[in-house]
């Protein structure tokens, strides 16, 4: 009888803080299912809305025990059946794992896994998935940006913000961005922003209205919306959109300051993606890899064993600087 294989793997038992992130080192390795393949991860990438997730907050819950992640990089092992589209020893990057990223192998569905181009590293690989999907799925898809628009990106230093800065100078757009360190501001600006304002600053609000000429911004990517989006409404244009990407909580805000410019707020989530979004959007971000913009800009990397506190950094750090990993 074949002996199945154990790996590493970070496993959740119960919803709770940070310490319920535990490593096993016995977890078996899974085993690819039709139309789907077996993942060696190199990296996998470190999201705010897995801290939601495994402290049992988010609208979705897996059933426990489960191993968190989902945009994971590294080589194909293993075909399932009918997988056609890739070969063993494959480079790719996956925007969803069926068994979960935070381990040393995984499997995912073929229809979520992409060739991971030669000039990005399996760090950048990790990097790719949330971030840039998110990105451009709350620019276009939901926001409707278009080249000549200016669009803020509030907390652009961290993986989705560097990614949206990239996206949005690639397409026309203006670009703002903000972010609380200088080190943060430096690096938006060599991202894509054409200015950068300190979130920090009390008077950030107003140099941001003074550079859109009292005409307000078309677009805000808000990615702490308890915190910003009463001071992001009255900086809109008319017609004006303000994008959830990410809210640690509730904020109380006045309606009627979204009747005058008829602005709307909008919320975004890659789980509620079509097939046909998710299709659209590789083929832009493929074309920014071509073009060689898209450029995944890595933060703070982690083993295994400190997943609890990458979890604590990820949500307490302020000033975050490109996309936390693990390095696996």
């Amino acid at each position: 009888m074949a002996v199945r294989r154990l790996m590493r793997a970070v496993q959740v038992f119960e919803f709770g803080e940070p310490d319920v992130l535990k490593v096993h080192e016995d977890v078996p390795v899974p085993i690819p299912g039709k139309n789907q393949v077996l993942i060696k991860v190199h990296a996998c990438g470190i999201n705010p809305v897995e801290t939601y997730i495994r402290a049992g907050v988010y609208a979705r819950k897996p059933s426990l025990p489960y191993i968190p992640g989902s945009d994971v990089s590294g080589i194909i092992e293993k075909l399932g059946k009918d997988v056609t589209s890739f070969k063993i020893g494959d480079r790719v990057f996956a925007t969803s794992t069926v068994t979960g990223g935070y381990a040393d192998y995984t499997v995912s569905s073929v229809d979520t896994v992409y060739p991971l181009p030669e000039q990005l590293s399996f760090k950048q690989g990790a990097a790719i998935s949330v971030p840039y999907f998110t990105a451009y799925r709350a620019l276009f898809q939901k926001a409707h940006g278009k080249p000549g628009e200016t669009v803020l990106v509030h907390g652009a230093s961290g993986g989705v913000g560097i990614a949206a800065c990239q996206i949005a100078r690639a397409y026309g757009l203006t670009v703002f961005g903000t972010a609380g360190t200088n080190d943060g501001l430096d690096l938006v600006l060599q991202n894509g922003a054409h200015q950068v304002f300190n979130h920090r600053e009390n008077d950030y609000i107003q140099k941001i209205q003074q550079a859109t000429g009292g005409q307000g911004v078309n677009v805000i990517l808000e990615m702490l919306a308890n915190v910003n989006l009463r001071n992001d409404l009255p900086l809109l244009s008319v017609g004006g959109r303000v994008i959830i990407i990410g809210s640690r909580g509730p904020i109380e805000i006045n309606p009627r300051d979204t009747m005058a410019k008829e602005s709307s707020i909008i919320g975004v989530s890659l789980f509620s993606a079509t097939e046909e979004d998710r299709k659209e959007a590789a083929a832009a971000l493929f074309a920014g890899m071509e073009a060689g913009w898209l450029k995944p800009l890595i933060g703070p990397e982690y083993s295994l064993e400190n997943a609890a506190q990458a979890h604590v950094d990820i949500i307490q750090t302020g000033g975050a600087t490109g996309k936390m990993i693990f390095v696996i």
